[in-house]
């Protein structure tokens, strides 16, 4: 078994399937966008395989997948080739479930076995104030949808802003159902942060 050097075992494999993601949350992206990589510069699905096989050598007993997962196209015969893999015995994926509403049941089907979800707020306004054009409506329906194909647990990351969402602390675990675990996620700081820093300082009352 790998260890890390505070002595915790190692296994759990995560792995970014696309550096492409279909909203643009202040925190995650500056405004002019990102350059994304070429597609012949991203893994193939047959190669992701391979590191999954490898890693499965090594008793890796997990997989989870990045963020974004789910817009990546076919990525249910990518889960499906995963759960294939001798030795992995959980597939998990990370997704802000905007697309999940039409895919929950076919990647259950596929092996998924869980997920989990980023939601950094309740209220629709700021949803789309976060992530640019997202509708938190898409989120609920993918939440719903997830129930529905019994991937669970469910477990929602929250990204917790001072001005943005923190007046959010105790409304996000206290207004969901009891299948969804709610989880704050610290900032991890990047190059845009003083950007949006500055605006959700100048628009605290409106956030």
């Amino acid at each position: 078994m790998l260890r890390d050097a505070f002595g915790r075992e190692i296994d759990y494999l995560r792995i970014a399937v696309t550096d492409r993601c279909n909203l643009r949350c202040v925190y995650c992206m500056p405004p002019q966008g990102v350059e994304w990589k070429a597609r012949s510069q991203i893994l193939s699905y047959e190669e992701i395989v391979t590191v999954v096989r490898a890693a499965a050598g090594w008793a890796f007993a997990r997989f989870g997948s990045r963020r974004r997962a789910a817009c990546a196209p076919d990525v249910e015969r990518l889960v499906e080739m995963i759960a294939a893999v001798p030795g992995i015995v959980d597939v998990c994926m990370t997704t802000n479930a905007v697309l999940l509403d039409r895919r929950a049941e076919a990647l259950a089907r596929a092996g998924l076995r869980r997920i989990n979800v980023s939601l950094d707020t309740l209220r629709d306004d700021r949803f789309e104030r976060i992530t640019r054009f997202g509708h938190l409506e898409d989120v609920w329906r993918g939440l719903e949808a997830a129930e529905r194909a019994d991937l669970a647990p469910i477990k929602l990351n929250a990204v917790v802003v001072r001005g943005m969402n923190d007046d959010e602390l105790a409304d996000l675990p206290r207004s969901l159902r009891a299948r969804l675990h709610v989880r704050f996620i610290e900032l991890m700081p990047i190059s845009n942060e003083g950007d949006w820093a500055r605006t959700c300082r100048r628009r605290e009352i409106a956030w």
